[in-house]
């Protein structure tokens, strides 16, 4: 027994040094679940930008539509693209020893990225592709370095250039991308790319825990029962030593 756990221990720590990621400091995605509108928005990105490689086998289009807001008719017909049931998880076509030919790897679901990675970091590495023409899709990452993928928010983004400094790293000197700029081809200005940017995020944080914002409802209402039971126990406490005094 104890020797399977060590060699599950150790089958474990690829995913998890892939989870940690580089030392890059993270921007804030400063998404709010409450916004309908930001995740009826990021729904929309997701759709068009990023079903085509990958999926959220762990979630409905139905729960998806009904919970943002988006009523199920508009939904089927405007963000269903391939014919699926509204009914259907939201899947893709590609298969997967074609994804792993074409970009090294088979394109991992999303459904959970946000619980796995962190709404900070799917923000700031959506911000972090840069021109790189040694890589086979011609871009790079800085908070995923050699990444497997094209940047397929380019044509809303423009041109994102990377400026490098040297600098030195555990006594080793190396070059760091300390800015990246665009040269404004993109269909969106700076500022209507973040918010963009921050729809998607906020978007695949809702997938990764549909009932949060239901879970911390409960959450507040319990806390204000122990809190009114408390009031009520004290009470009650103070009356019997009454008697007793």
């Amino acid at each position: 027994m104890m020797k399977k756990l060590i060699i599950g221990l150790f089958a474990l720590l690829p995913s998890l040094t892939m989870a940690a990621g580089p030392s890059v400091p993270l921007l804030e995605a400063n998404h709010d679940l409450t916004d309908k509108a930001s995740l009826q928005r990021g729904a929309q990105l997701f759709m068009n930008y990023c079903l085509g490689c990958h999926q959220m086998q762990y979630q409905r289009y139905e729960r998806t539509f009904r919970d943002i807001g988006i009523p199920t008719k508009l939904g089927e017909e405007q963000l269903i693209f391939d014919g699926s049931k509204v009914g259907s998880h939201i899947l893709n076509a590609i298969e997967k020893d074609d994804a792993a030919k074409w970009f090294g790897a088979a394109p991992p679901d999303l459904t959970l990225v946000a619980r796995v990675r962190g709404a900070d970091w799917i923000y700031t590495y959506l911000k972090s592709f840069y021109v790189d023409e040694s890589r086979p899709f011609g871009v790079n990452n800085t908070v995923f370095p050699s990444v497997g993928m094209p940047h397929v928010l380019q044509e809303l983004q423009g041109v994102p250039t990377a400026r490098f400094e040297e600098v030195e790293e555990h006594g080793v000197k190396v070059n760091k991308v300390v800015e990246i700029t665009t040269d404004g081809s993109g269909e969106m200005s700076d500022d209507e790319y973040d918010h963009a940017v921050r729809d998607l995020t906020n978007f695949l944080a809702y997938v990764g825990e549909p009932t949060r914002l239901q879970s911390e409802a409960i959450g507040y209402k319990v806390l204000g029962f122990l809190v009114i039971l408390f009031i009520l126990a004290f009470l009650l406490k103070k009356e019997y030593w009454r008697d007793v005094h």
